[in-house]
């Protein structure tokens, strides 16, 4: 079943001036117009399209056209003006569809409005699978507009290699980046593994055209890569990638004209290092390569699906346990190169460059133990003004030993043995380990680690509060959540999160008060909106009035019944 519901009633046009989510701008976004990572405004009447006329919406512009809705990773859709707290519960909200695909969807759906494509306008859904296919849905009728299969001949996704956390097969894991201004029409890109029968393995990027799903730019790119280095994977003084050792986990970045990629080990299987590897959004060859751990072992960047940071200039993410060089040079870095279980800020200018850092104080006995900062996410914060006029630049993140810290963009702190050099540190907050993102919104900022429930923290240019502001009823098995948030600029906000398990439950709390619960999909009767097992990492996604949530058999839509 398709149908995505009725949706006849005309909604008045409508004006959102959107808030402004995070600092900075620079080029290439790939983010949503109505995210945080700039503002803008849209107006239009909704009109509708469950007739299956295939006619987009006249609606206001939403795209989610990358991980957590901007590059910030913020997590907020501020152009939701049909969702509120009054009308999400069990009798005007639930499952309203299904769209079915050919594997599991780990990957975080995107969503693009009002996209010229096969003979009208339409909004359409992108979705990828572990079976290495991409699709574009209609997102008004359900009806599929084109499958891709990113393949090479004679392929098939990669076996799991004996690793439970992708798995029963591994294709298309990354969330992928759409970018509308490339290409003839617009193009997303994605990154597969894949094998051949004689058992070699292989990692491409491709840029599909999004209204037809061809290959664009003479793509994909076969990835491959070398770095200097003298560890105990390398030859001859240096290192080289090896695709069977690797997954693309983390979302991709499309920054400045360059898309992304961060790699990670198949649970910690030797050898590995920590690898970021970047191609031209125009031409799909490779623009720079960095390696974290050069003259050690490990440092994957995992973080759990999330994706790489950033503020439009530089990039910040997590990085995973690995070899840390304690002994640092005059200007306070790692004297080896080496920045496993670091929370890192790469420069872009001139290549991929460690421009900056923080690494804890018992960084080493982390590592040895495996409970690294690199299994959560890092999240950028929107500038912060304190009372002398005072801008500070501060990003978040979260792993398994449960702190949270927040650095200072403009000085991380680097690496002290006996403290901390951090803006500030929350301990004893979150109950377990940190498998997920944070999400931002209204000045709070929410986590869900495991076995613990969803919590707000406040945040100001002091940083955030010591305590949280509130938190939800529910609490979260492994792996935690990772929230999102809808609102209407800054009102009617609604944090969803998914609980994981053999029947996975949508969570929808009211934002300002997270001890609110307003619907999950097991209240209403007979299972009418339940959707199945869950998958390990999967983010919901929020755009036009539906809520779309990946599964390993396809996406489930939920949204106002009998069309709102």
């Amino acid at each position: 079943m398709k149908t995505h519901g009725c949706q006849g009633r005309i909604y008045a046009a409508l004006i959102v001036a959107l808030l402004a989510g995070c600092s900075g701008g620079g080029g290439d976004s790939g983010g949503a117009s109505s995210s945080g990572a700039g503002s803008s405004s849209g107006s239009g009447s909704t009109t509708g399209s469950g007739s299956g006329s295939g006619t987009a919406n006249a609606a206001l512009s939403i795209d989610v056209a990358t991980y957590h809705n901007d590059i910030a990773r913020t997590g907020q859709q501020l152009a939701e003006t049909r969702l509120t707290p009054a009308n999400v519960n069990s009798t005007s909200f639930g499952k309203i569809g299904f769209d079915a695909v050919d594997g599991k969807v780990d990957a975080e759906p995107l969503y693009l409005s009002n996209l010229p494509i096969a003979g009208s306008t339409r909004n359409v859904l992108f979705v990828a699978t572990e079976n290495d296919s991409a699709y574009a849905f209609d997102a008004d009728t359900g009806a599929q507009l084109w499958k891709t299969s990113v393949l090479g001949q004679g392929e098939t996704p990669s076996d799991s290699l004996s690793c439970f956390q992708i798995s029963p097969q591994i294709g298309i894991t990354a969330t992928p980046v759409i970018d509308r201004t490339r290409g003839p029409n617009g193009a997303m890109y994605v990154v597969a593994m894949s094998k051949d029968g004689s058992g070699h393995y292989f990692q491409r990027i491709h840029a599909l055209d999004i209204t037809t799903g061809a290959e664009l730019f003479g793509g994909p790119t076969t990835i491959n890569a070398t770095f200097p280095g003298n560890g105990p994977n390398s030859s001859g003084g240096i290192l080289t990638f090896d695709p069977r050792q690797y997954a693309e986990r983390q979302s991709l970045l499309l920054l400045n004209g360059n898309i992304y990629t961060g790699w990670t080990s198949h649970c910690d299987v030797a050898p590995y290092n920590g690898w970021v590897i970047s191609y031209d959004a125009n031409t799909l060859h490779q623009s720079s390569v960095l390696n974290l751990t050069p003259n050690g072992s490990a440092g994957a960047i995992w973080m759990s699906g999330a994706g790489m940071a950033s503020d439009g200039q530089s990039i910040y993410f997590l990085d995973a346990n690995g070899t840390f060089d304690t002994t640092l040079n005059a200007g306070g870095f790692p004297l080896n190169g080496d920045f496993g279980n670091a929370f890192i800020k790469l420069g872009t200018a001139v290549g991929l460059t460690v421009t900056d850092y923080f690494v804890m104080s018992n960084t080493l006995t982390e590592s040895q133990a495996d409970e690294d900062l690199g299994s959560g996410g890092a999240l950028v914060l929107p500038d912060m003004t304190d009372s002398s006029g005072t801008v500070h630049h501060l990003a978040v993140g979260a792993g398994k030993d449960g702190i949270i810290y927040v650095v200072n963009r403009d000085w991380m702190g680097k690496f002290n043995a006996g403290s901390n050099n951090i803006f500030q540190q929350l301990g004893g907050e979150l109950v377990g380990m940190e498998f997920g993102a944070p999400a931002y919104y209204n000045n709070t900022v929410y986590f869900g680690s495991i076995g613990d429930n969803i919590k707000a923290f406040g945040v100001s240019a002091a940083g955030l509060t010591a305590t949280p502001t509130s938190k939800t009823p529910t609490s979260f098995g492994t792996p935690g959540a990772t929230p999102s948030i809808s609102a209407n600029s800054s009102a009617n906000g609604i944090v969803w999160a998914v609980e994981n398990g053999d029947t996975a439950v949508l969570h929808a709390y009211d934002a300002a008060n997270l001890a609110t619960e307003l619907y999950n999909s097991n209240q209403a009767a007979n299972g009418r909106d339940q959707f199945g097992p869950g998958n390990k990492f999967i983010t919901p996604m929020i755009a036009n009035g539906k809520v779309y949530v990946g599964t390993p058999t396809g996406v489930a839509v939920f949204g106002l019944l009998n069309g709102g």
